[in-house]
Order: structure tokens, then C-alpha cells, then sequence
């Protein structure tokens, strides 16, 4: 298995891109949940020995294959890492996202957590002028918030509950608050919520009370229009069909690693309605660039430690602690 003691920094060959590719120089790389996943061996069925991981990026073009068209060496871009096979029933349909045969770059495929990394043009979106790179790796992860709150139709002075605080909690109450929203976020630690709380978000300690109870009082007994599961555990499973509104909308964020149970009666009593989301699609990644370069998400409070690439141990050290902080970056660039 792949061992935490098996991250280790390495020599690697610069690729040179093929026809409908480029080459990056990659700028900063955002460290997840997923990473963290890979460095504990718990997807070593898809990371193999010596594989390159690192999917959250921002960096700059320096050289274009041939038939590349709109992208030029020295522009900023980002990656969205998502190589889809195009023929299968779901790419047919306009759902290459979660193509049948989806390649995650950076898990099943090399990622960005190198110098310089040669992709596909079409997974490229190009950055604004006043997008900087560290911004920049902050666009994937807040890709996955658009797509999330795409797929729950959030609508502007609806009740959104967030059940978990974490990085993607907080983009998804970041991107639910630009639609006008009304955001509240649960969650258990007290280093999440008092970052909820400095981003000016009403905050609940599960812990500590009776979520449903507060969610009715908050809502004026009617419950949350919307409510996203992100902590990934039976407890929030259970919540969010409790601080459901009437025809409330849940949509389902976290990654379980075993089958929850689900109050289907409560379903049929209130005519809910659950959404998976996985991933997300090009417009997503349009939308959170014009998030970040409008001013609507500011992403750079959630970024908290930046390590040089060749302080990775330390990164992930950081990642693994019991204070991982928010958004932990890796900066490739000498």
C-alpha cells in the first residue's frame, strides 16, 4: 500500500505537448480531502507507485501543441481535471463530467503536483487579469461549490443550510450567499465555525443542541428550502431530513464510505427532493473565476498555510493535524 512514508519528491521528465495539448508551468497547488485520502493508501486501487497527484492548480502556459487554438504560451490558466471519453451514454447526453469512463487527473492519471504538467487543451479555462495564481488554485474546489449549488437551484432569500464547515462548506455558503441566500453552517469544531462566523455566516454546534430545533426557529418553523450534506456521516444524513422544509431541496455533496440509512418516510411526508452532485462542468468553472475576479467569494481568508513544493511532507503533515487550517497550497514555482 501507498504508505505516507512513500511521498517523497523526485526527478521527473518534462513531457512536450502533443497535437491538442499544452504545457504548464504550474504556479500553486491546493492540497483536499482527496489528497489527504491518497497519502493514508485508501486509494491505492487507483494511485499507483511512483503516480504524481495534486488536481486543485493555477499556472502558466509555456508551450502549445499543434491544433491548440485560443491559448498561447504566457497566459495564466487553471485545469479542469476531468478526461472524458466523448462516446459513451453519458458524454452523449451533454454529461462528460460524469463520463462512464471519467479519468480523474491527478488520481487515475498524473497530476499537478509537478513543475510542469501536459494536459489536454479543452480541460484548460484562461484567468483574468486580476485573478493572481494563488487565487487561481482556489478555482476548482470552488468550481465544486457553483456545481453544487447549480444542481439545488438555490434562489435568491431562500433558507440554505450547510451541514459541515469545512472548505467546501464554506464555498458552498460563499457561492449560495452571491444568489442572495440566506447561510447557515453547522459544524461540531470550533477552528470551522469561527471561520464561518469572521465570513459573516450564522453558525450551529450540533454538539451542543438540537440542530432541528434551532433550524425551525431560525426559519420561522418552516424549515431550510435547502440543504447540503457535506460532512459525509450518519449524523448529518439524519439532520438533513430533519431541518428539511416542505418540498425542500437536499442536495448530496459528501463521499460515504459506507451506505447511510435515510428516513425515506420523511421524503414522502414533505415531498422532499435529493440531488446527487459530483464534480463539475465547464460553466462551473467559468462561474467561479467571474466569483473570484468580481469580488462576490474572497478566497483568500480560507487560505491559510502556502509550503514551497519541496516542503511537501510538511504540507501534508499540516493537512493530517488536528488543525488542518483551510486551504493548504503548495507553490511549484522555484
Amino acid at each position: 500500500m501507498l504508505k505516507r512514508a512513500d511521498l517523497e519528491l523526485a526527478e521527473g521528465k518534462r513531457l512536450e505537448p502533443q497535437a491538442g495539448e499544452v504545457t504548464i508551468r504550474v504556479g500553486y497547488v491546493g492540497l483536499c480531502g482527496t489528497d489527504l485520502h491518497v497519502y493514508h493508501g485508501n486509494m491505492d486501487h487507483r494511485v499507483c507507485p511512483p503516480g504524481v497527484i495534486g488536481h486543485e492548480m493555477s499556472g502558466v502556459i509555456e508551450a502549445v501543441g499543434n491544433d491548440v487554438e485560443g491559448f498561447a504560451a504566457g497566459e495564466r490558466v487553471v485545469v479542469r481535471p476531468l478526461d472524458y471519453c466523448g462516446d459513451c451514454p453519458a458524454c452523449s447526453a451533454g454529461h462528460s463530467h460524469i463520463c462512464h469512463n471519467l479519468k480523474f487527473m491527478g488520481i487515475d492519471t498524473a497530476g499537478a503536483l509537478q513543475s510542469y504538467w501536459t494536459v489536454k487543451a479543452r480541460t484548460l479555462h484562461k484567468l483574468p487579469a486580476n485573478v493572481d495564481l494563488r487565487r487561481g488554485a482556489l478555482v476548482e474546489p470552488l468550481a465544486v461549490a457553483c456545481h453544487d449549488v447549480a444542481r439545488a437551484r438555490v434562489a435568491a432569500g431562500e433558507k440554505v443550510v450547510v451541514l459541515g464547515g469545512g472548505p467546501i462548506g464554506q464555498l458552498i455558503a460563499l457561492v449560495a450567499r452571491a444568489r442572495g441566500a440566506d447561510v447557515l453552517i453547522s459544524e461540531p469544531t470550533a477552528v470551522r465555525r469561527a471561520y464561518a462566523a469572521n465570513a459573516g455566516f450564522a453558525t450551529f454546534d450540533p454538539a451542543t443542541g438540537d440542530l432541528a430545533a434551532h433550524v425551525m426557529d431560525w426559519t420561522g418553523t418552516k424549515g431550510a428550502d435547502v440543504v447540503f450534506e457535506v460532512a459525509g456521516v450518519q449524523a448529518t444524513v439524519s439532520a438533513m431530513t430533519d431541518i428539511a422544509a416542505v418540498r425542500g431541496r437536499i442536495c448530496m455533496v459528501a463521499i460515504h464510505s459506507t451506505k447511510p440509512q435515510v428516513d425515506l418516510f420523511r421524503f414522502f411526508w414533505r415531498e422532499l427532493e435529493l440531488v446527487g452532485a459530483r464534480v463539475y462542468e465547464a460553466v462551473d468553472f467559468d462561474a467561479a473565476i467571474a466569483l473570484i475576479a468580481s469580488g462576490q467569494v474572497d478566497v483568500d481568508a480560507l487560505i491559510t498555510s502556502v509550503h514551497p513544493i519541496d516542503q511537501v511532507q510538511a504540507a501534508f503533515e499540516t493537512l493530517d493535524s488536528p488543525d488542518p487550517g483551510m486551504k493548504t497550497l503548495l507553490e511549484c514555482e522555484a
